[in-house]
């Protein structure tokens, strides 16, 4: 199944949360925050949208419409929410 996000509406792929601290303790999946990075797959068809399929954003915490196509769980976001791009 291929999603294609319509207007200014951006899909991401949310990237997975840390399970190890900097310091080697684990943390129990129950306990991670969810993530705010995520790599953009695909852009809508608006001139407004900064982004690129590729690049790697920084978005609101909870922003977006959860999807979950193939076994895959992606994000819908607003180009509004997206809050930079990490390099």
């Amino acid at each position: 199944m291929k999603i294609i996000p319509l207007n200014d509406r951006v899909l991401v792929k949310v990237s997975e949360a840390e399970e190890k601290t900097a310091s080697g303790i684990y943390i129990p999946q129950t306990s991670q925050e969810k993530t705010q990075i995520a790599e953009v797959m695909a852009i809508g068809d608006s001139e407004d949208i900064k982004v690129k399929v590729g690049q790697k954003i920084l978005h609101d915490k909870y922003a977006g419409t959860s999807v979950k196509a193939d076994g895959v769980e992606y994000l819908i976001l607003a180009a509004a929410d997206i809050l930079a791009v990490i390099e």
